[in-house]
């Protein structure tokens, strides 16, 4: 007499779990787990029992088998069109960053402006209404007139003109606004420790990139840059939402970024973030008693020659920011590849 060990045993079976819908976080579909168990002989001197070896060797697969499944090492299969798409929106990605580091290279100057353009433009997100973030919505005349985004139309000027040239070689449709700002700063944050590496190289080029390619953060960036796919807002965001940071006071900043979920760790490492002159916007975070700790670690880690509990720091804090409230399209700026006709092959 033969019986399917599984159809046996009931209580095994929540250890394979119903086909569900992976995370957003990943491109790859979902797919059933098929399993055929094996067949199993009874004793032959009882036919009513399972032998002792029959249920610990189905027990012990199955057990087996529903720890594979929950624990992620049934690798899910990537189908070519899902590889092309991660190769289009990398080798675009890649585009881009050429673009804006070429364009903060010729106008250094505007860093400052670049960071606290993408942080206002984020900090725009209500946690009680889900709405706001970064989203673009700064690009609007109306609010970027607003007073605490003074002095930052120069840089959105500089970003509508990259914008210009990224559209014209991308394959997969327009960059948001969205997009556009939270990179342009990523780029310039990356322009400052590089120039920071160049610096301690006695103004080497070469030994400065070589220096910030050794010691540098950069592979920290990987989380940041799968967040690639924000949509734009259709109009500004409410006003009231943003401190006009060179005239807010410590215990404002605090509240502000209390509101999105932060403390005074990533108010003291975004201190670049809020304003032209950050040793100035350090000067007055230091005074607060709880920021003080993070200011003087922030100041000491970009003494050393790798930077790394300042730059890791403030790419993390950077990434959740950019992050806030928003709905990523995996798929954005893909495009579909020209079917070859088979037929036309010569073999």
């Amino acid at each position: 007499m033969a019986v399917s060990f599984l159809s046996s045993v009931p209580s095994f079976i929540p250890l394979l779990p119903p086909q569900t819908a992976l995370s957003s976080a990943t491109a790859f579909p979902s797919h059933t787990v098929r399993v055929r168990c094996a067949q199993i002989k009874t004793d032959a001197n009882n036919e009513d029992r399972f032998s002792r070896r029959d249920v610990l060797q189905g027990f012990g697969g199955t057990l087996a088998l529903g720890l594979m499944v929950n624990s992620d090492l049934i690798v899910e299969p990537a189908y070519a069109a899902d590889l092309i798409q991660r190769r289009q929106r990398s080798d675009f990605l890649s585009s881009i960053k050429g673009t804006l580091f070429t364009a903060i290279k010729k106008n250094p100057d505007i860093v400052p402006s670049l960071l606290t353009l993408a942080l206002n433009d984020a900090v725009t997100y209500d946690k009680a209404t889900k709405s706001g973030g970064p989203n673009g919505s700064i690009r609007f005349s109306s609010e970027i007139s607003r007073p605490e985004n003074e002095k930052l139309s120069a840089a959105l000027s500089l970003l509508e003109e990259a914008k210009k040239e990224i559209d014209s070689y991308s394959k997969g449709g327009p960059i948001s606004y969205a997009d556009l700002i939270q990179f342009a700063a990523q780029s310039a944050i990356k322009s400052t420790f590089l120039a920071s590496a160049i610096r301690k190289c006695g103004g080497n080029e070469e030994k400065g990139n070589l220096l910030y390619t050794a010691y540098g953060s950069n592979g920290q960036w990987g989380l940041f840059e799968r967040q690639f796919g924000r949509s734009d807002a259709e109009a500004p965001d409410p006003e009231g939402r943003v401190p006009i940071w060179g005239k807010a006071s410590v215990q404002e900043m605090k509240e502000k970024f209390s509101a999105l979920g932060f403390g005074p760790r990533q108010l003291a490492v975004l201190s670049a973030f809020l304003g032209p002159d950050q040793a100035a916007t350090e000067e007055l975070l230091a005074s607060d008693p709880n920021v003080f700790p993070w200011i003087q670690k922030y100041q000491r880690s970009r003494e050393t020659v790798s930077q790394t509990d300042y730059e890791v720091d403030l790419i993390t804090t950077l990434t959740k920011i950019s992050s806030l409230g928003q709905q990523i399209n995996y798929e954005a700026y893909t495009y579909p590849v020209k079917k070859v006709d088979l037929s036309k092959l010569k073999l």
